[in-house]
């Protein structure tokens, strides 16, 4: 525990809690609006290849949990520490420009 104190520069264990239970709750939402998306656009493990419906659903998954991840954030009075989790993921994935158009709204 002490080692993702030090890394994610967390003051307390209650903050630790926090943002676990954030991970947690964003993860089982962004999986349960995925599956109802899918299916709006008619797509379902019945009527595709399994092979491509779990892509699909994986990338469906993506953008909603980074929505999700800072707006439970925010909801639990994490939003800092998710936004900076936020930006370095995008940048890990080479998405760092969306970041840095928002950060361009915060510098104004």
């Amino acid at each position: 525990m002490g080692n993702f104190k030090e890394r994610w520069n967390i003051t307390s264990n209650w903050q630790m809690l926090i943002i676990f239970v954030v991970f947690a709750v964003t993860g089982s939402t962004s999986a349960l609006i995925a599956k109802p998306i899918l299916a709006l656009f008619g797509i379902t493990k019945e009527t595709i290849s399994i092979w491509l419906y779990f892509p699909l659903y994986i990338i469906i998954i993506l953008p909603f949990y980074q929505v999700l991840l800072v707006t439970f954030g925010f909801l639990f009075g994490q939003f800092n520490f998710f936004w900076a989790f936020e930006k370095k993921m995008l940048r890990s994935m080479k998405l760092g420009f969306i970041a840095d158009y928002f950060d361009s709204f915060s510098k104004k």
